[in-house]
């Protein structure tokens, strides 16, 4: 009983107690706000019951800080770190949404052009539904069924293309006429990564390989392949009712690759977001296009750019997206104005979205000072 006690204790301290890496002591911002940011931290994550967590901040064009928090495995003692590799969910799809807009820099990609023109898996529907439609998520595509939510979003099976994985949803009727209305989907984002192995007769996996991942020097993005050895590789977690914490239920995310299927670091989206915002990966026309809020054919504007989500906090504009995937929470937070990012990554599922928002603001927040 004993050595049990001093075990929890040993894990309570790993949980709450910063993991400093060597490149993180190049940290350029002042210890004051360091200790605000790490404040902050370790308090949700108390609340919270984080497992493990790593952040990333960028101001100024570069890496300013970096830290993990806890554990990246409970079960053998594994610190979160920067390198620490985590499932990005949903974040998964600013990256779908830069490849597209890449191609239609490149005029290999018509976003207004009928979807089928780049997927012709996807059948024909009684309206035409563009690559705009589904960036803005506007194009009726059904998200996860109501009916079959745990089955599809824990799914098991596992799809050896995103075309097959098109087979979920591809018969299902439209929700609605696409530009009519906003309506968060997934599956929608699987249709746009059809449509990028189309317009570049290239599989999706190497289409970002060679067009994101190795321009931004993203070397820990990729697949999230159950079957692959990945290096640093966190497990995820869950609570039960009771709050007791608990191994997520198993996943296979080969059913939603370009929509939530990707592996990243803090780290690797902090690149990405400079990618972004030197003109890298798209010119500056273009992101600022991306983060532009959409209106639906009435002229009601939505909360949603072309995959991006964006909204105004004091009198400036912040673009974000989060991500939930089984066993963990991502958030990548941006004050373009400002040129601030803050990465968040956690391995504990169904975070909630408030509490792991309102940390990147506040953090941000700190930054900007």
């Amino acid at each position: 009983m004993q050595r049990m006690a001093h075990l929890r204790i040993a894990l309570f301290l790993l949980l709450h107690t910063p993991v400093y890496l060597a490149a993180q002591n190049q940290s350029t911002l002042t210890p004051d706000k360091v200790t605000k940011i790490e404040d902050l931290i370790r308090a949700e994550m108390s609340v919270s019951k984080i497992p493990g967590l790593s952040i990333a901040v960028v101001s100024d064009n570069q890496l300013r800080y970096a830290n993990g928090f806890g554990l990246a495995d409970l079960e053998n003692s594994t610190l979160a770190k920067l390198v620490t590799v985590y499932r990005l969910g949903s974040l998964s799809k600013t990256i779908t949404a830069t490849a597209v807009m890449q191609l239609a820099e490149k005029s290999k990609l018509d976003l207004d052009a009928p979807i089928q023109k780049y997927c012709p898996a996807f059948p024909v529907k009684p309206w035409q539904i563009t690559a705009r439609h589904l960036l803005a998520h506007q194009g009726g595509v059904r998200d996860y069924s109501n009916q079959k939510f745990l089955e599809e979003y824990f799914s098991t099976r596992h799809y050896n293309s995103i075309t097959e994985s098109l087979d979920i949803f591809k018969n299902d009727p439209l929700l609605q006429e696409p530009g009519t209305k906003f309506s968060y989907s997934s599956y929608g984002y699987n249709l746009l990564g059809c449509a990028v192995e189309g317009a570049s007769e290239t599989a999706y996996e190497d289409y970002i390989r060679q067009n994101i991942l190795k321009p931004a020097n993203m070397g820990h993005t990729g697949v999230d392949d159950i079957f692959q050895i990945i290096a640093n590789r966190a497990r995820g977690y869950g609570k039960t009712r009771d709050g007791v914490m608990r191994n997520t239920g198993l996943a296979d995310t080969s059913n939603k690759v370009p929509a939530g299927g990707l592996v990243s670091t803090v780290e690797d989206i902090s690149k990405f977001f400079l990618g972004l915002q030197n003109g890298t990966l798209v010119s500056k026309a273009t992101v600022e296009r991306m983060w532009t809020l959409q209106k639906t054919l009435d002229g009601k504007q939505t909360p949603y750019g072309l995959g991006w989500r964006v909204s105004d906090r004091n009198g400036t504009k912040e673009v974000y997206h989060g991500g939930a995937a089984a066993g963990f929470s991502t958030f990548l937070y941006i004050r373009p104005e400002k040129k601030v990012a803050v990465v968040l990554m956690a391995n504990m599922e169904l975070l909630g979205q408030k509490q792991r928002d309102d940390l990147a603001r506040q953090i941000a927040d700190i930054v900007i000072g």
